[in-house]
């Protein structure tokens, strides 16, 4: 058999991080000198690479400049910025492969720099949780482990905190039987083991486009496919699009963020929650439902969640304290209906157990009260900064620019100017000291790459309302 020379193996590779967006139409590639130290090859052997991928129409050279990404290298869909343009593109009703977890984990990495602006960060800001309060409960706890069985920490979890968590609900209008819950290692956790239960390798599982990271990241993990839903700013997932495709191609579950979506912000209608509902039972579908938002709201009431509306137990309800009460503890929870016995013997076989520690503690937090105190501040605050990162935005971004207006959470998706490279914007805010995310990585595909997401959970400064301006500038240059 014969070997495939080095040279071919290393254009192959670059020639594959072009195609996956690592590397973006006119981009600088690394230097043959400093590609040969990068990868360990000779210089020749870079080169014959470039030269190979010169030949192929995937790069050029500029004189006195390098190696550039080809404008026409790779196929690029065309950003959807209207909802028209979502119903009528085939390119949404086929499901595709998910390769973004590289992209997101480089890019979580530079957001969390110490000493830049977080525009880009995923995380509320710490500063607003009572995390030594409950860091105090922990503590005291774990002093008295001695208390404690090794058994405490099996699944389902504590029942001092599954009891809490059922009565939360109820409070909101949604009566729980406790043993229904499933604690986890945070939301993300329970949304992989309600997707594992529920689906194989292979299938197919529909999603919300634009959607959060970590949903794209379990059907990645897990082998599956992603067909993106088209879905409105205001009212969430198509419900019509997404029966339309089942009547062509066979869709395993459904996974879904209806109360303040990240990164769009919105609060789906009750009677679209319920569509889906109904859908999903016609279909005997299972819906995965990412809750970890709904605490977060802005109006007078808690918003329903689908589980209202349940009558079949097809609807996994996923949630976690870590955005609305403290993320040092990663305590979430799953209610997966009738998938429950095989989730949590997923949870068993995945990670064994969550640590009891945390668990008590949160359940002492819970039953002192004072939580929904905390959360009527965190909602204000929020609120009003969510108006200000909206009025500046619009400020200081040049013509062309929309934002969108959450109803709940701490997240805005802006798009720009259809020529702004949201990536490209992402690297030049970086180099100063900002961080945006970029929307490429809220997609299987890149048809986000001129959307960014920005999180306007600090409180407003003379430092942040800089770094946007500086931003707008940087916005307007690259759509010049």
């Amino acid at each position: 058999m014969a070997v495939t020379p080095l040279y071919k193996l290393f254009a192959d590779q670059l020639a594959a991080s072009i195609r996956e967006g690592v590397l973006q139409p006119g981009e600088r590639i690394a230097s043959v000198r400093i590609a040969s130290q990068q990868h360990k090859v000779s210089v020749t052997t870079v080169v014959r690479a470039y030269e190979l991928l010169e030949s192929r129409g995937i790069i050029e050279s500029h004189p006195q400049s390098g190696y550039f990404v080809r404008e026409q290298a790779q196929p690029v869909d065309k950003p959807a910025a209207k909802r028209e343009v979502h119903q009528n593109n085939p390119a949404w009703q086929q499901s595709t492969e998910v390769d973004v977890s590289r992209l997101v984990l480089a890019t979580l990495k530079t957001i969390q720099q110490d000493g830049t602006v977080p525009l880009g960060s995923p995380y509320p800001n710490p500063a607003l949780f009572p995390s030594q309060r409950v860091a105090q409960y922990a503590g005291k706890i774990t002093r008295n482990a001695s208390q404690s069985s090794v058994f405490d920490d099996l699944p389902p979890g504590h029942p001092d905190l599954l009891r809490q968590i059922a009565r939360r609900y109820l409070e909101n209008g949604l009566k729980v039987d406790p043993e229904e819950i499933v604690i986890t290692v945070g939301a993300t956790e329970a949304i992989n083991l309600c997707l594992q239960a529920v689906a194989r390798p292979g299938d197919t599982v529909a999603v919300e486009t634009p959607t959060f990271y970590a949903m794209l990241h379990a059907i990645e993990r897990l082998g599956m496919r992603a067909l993106e839903i088209p879905t409105d700013p205001q009212r969430g997932i198509d419900v019509d699009a997404l029966e339309e495709l089942t009547r062509t191609q066979p869709v395993a579950a459904c996974m879904v963020m209806p109360n303040f979506q990240n990164p769009l912000g919105f609060q789906m209608p009750d009677a679209n929650k319920e569509k889906l509902v109904r859908l999903a039972e016609r279909l005997q579908m299972p819906v995965i439902e990412n809750a970890v938002y709904s605490e977060l709201y802005y109006g007078n009431a808690h918003p329903s969640s689908l589980k209202n509306y349940d009558r079949e137990g097809l609807v996994l309800h996923c949630s976690s304290f870590s955005k609305s009460l403290t993320s040092a503890y990663r305590i979430g929870w799953a209610m997966p209906g009738r998938f429950r016995e095989q989730v949590e013997k997923l949870k068993f076989l995945n990670t064994l157990a969550t640590p009891t520690a945390p668990q008590r503690a949160i359940a002492e937090y819970l039953t002192q009260g004072g939580y929904e105190r905390h959360l009527r501040r965190v909602r204000r605050a929020f609120a009003q900064q969510r108006d200000l990162m909206r009025h500046f935005v619009l400020r200081f971004f040049p013509a062309g620019t929309s934002v969108s207006e959450p109803e709940g959470g701490y997240v805005l998706w802006v798009e720009l100017p259809s020529g702004v490279d949201a990536m490209e914007l992402y690297r030049r805010s970086l180099a100063l000291g900002i961080t945006v995310a970029p929307g490429r990585i809220f997609a299987a595909t890149n048809r986000y790459s001129h959307f960014i997401r920005l999180n306007y959970s600090y409180p407003w400064s003379r430092e942040i309302e800089q770094a946007l301006k500086l931003v707008g500038k940087l916005v307007e240059e690259l759509a010049g």
